[in-house]
């Protein structure tokens, strides 16, 4: 018996990691079964014991659409005009929806699943990605809805326009996962020791949101608007360049400033960058203080 137990070899070995750069990215890819469990425990979760569902995944963006069309576009008249604010509003609410659904849900993930990484191992950066995909699967349910809105005004011709730049999806949701994902992590690892500042995310989100192009046409803000005095500080948000393309592709509205949108890319590189080391570092420690 001794002798089969000294012969007996391990794939696997878990030893502590050190220094600020230990990831092994491997490592997460052996656990990619496990990313898919989470990722159905998180979407059933979220509708669990709820009457309609998954259906929430349209009424919610649904009903925001309509509050953003009678408040903002009819009341305020910061709506475009040639086309209809409904499917405007809608274009920018569920990518935006998508983005802050990510980034909230991201930020308690120490919180949240305190109790299960306290008792079984598994890398941790594990349950930001599951999170980020189960996000995908209620824009996707949206997403069927705007690709139907958006065929019945161009077929009844409303002033929508489609074009080739819908191509660009796929490149934008994986942006704004990684944008996402990043300042949840980095908000996550602060948060493990300075709860107080987990109540300041919501209204950071809320703030974010009307600092991008979600509730207003750009060009009806004379400050925002390309010239204006604040174009630029405005374009250098990442997101207000990603909603823009992605209105332009699916509505044929607006114009794409590219320069903006490879600052954007480096922007999001950098924080996921910073986001992963930070998080990798406090994943250490994180039960002594969460």
């Amino acid at each position: 018996m001794d002798q089969q137990m000294q012969e007996q070899k391990f794939s696997t070995v878990i030893t502590p990691k050190n220094g600020w750069f230990d990831i092994n990215l491997k490592e997460v890819w052996k656990y990619r079964d496990l990313i898919v469990l989470f990722v159905k425990r998180n979407f059933v979760s979220q509708y669990k014991q709820t009457i309609l569902g998954p259906a929430w995944a349209f009424i919610q963006p649904f009903l925001t659409t309509i509050v953003f069309t009678l408040i903002f576009g009819n009341i305020a008249g910061l709506a475009p005009g040639g086309i209809p604010s409904f499917v405007f509003y809608f274009s920018g609410t569920i990518l935006w929806q998508y983005f802050s659904g990510c980034l909230s849900t991201t930020a308690n993930t120490f919180v949240a699943n305190a109790n299960t990484m306290g008792k079984v191992y598994y890398p941790r950066l594990v349950m930001p990605i599951s999170t980020v995909l189960s996000q995908l699967i209620s824009f996707g349910i949206q997403f069927v809805f705007l690709i139907a809105f958006v065929l019945y005004y161009t077929f009844t011709n409303q002033g929508v326009h489609p074009n080739w730049w819908i191509l660009m999806t796929p490149v934008l949701l994986l942006q704004l996962a990684m944008l996402s994902m990043g300042f949840g992590i980095i908000i996550s690892s602060v948060t493990t020791k300075y709860r107080d500042l987990a109540k300041l995310v919501g209204f950071g989100v809320q703030l974010w949101m009307y600092g991008s192009p979600v509730a207003y046409d750009m060009f009806s803000m004379a400050a925002f608007a390309p010239g204006g005095k604040w174009h630029t500080l405005y374009m250098c948000n990442p997101v207000t360049s990603l909603i823009n393309i992605f209105r332009y592709g699916y509505l044929g509205f607006g114009t794409i400033e590219w320069h903006f949108y490879g600052i954007g890319w480096i922007t999001t590189i950098i924080i996921l960058f910073f986001g992963v080391i930070l998080f990798s570092h406090v994943e250490k420690t994180f039960m002594d203080t969460v």
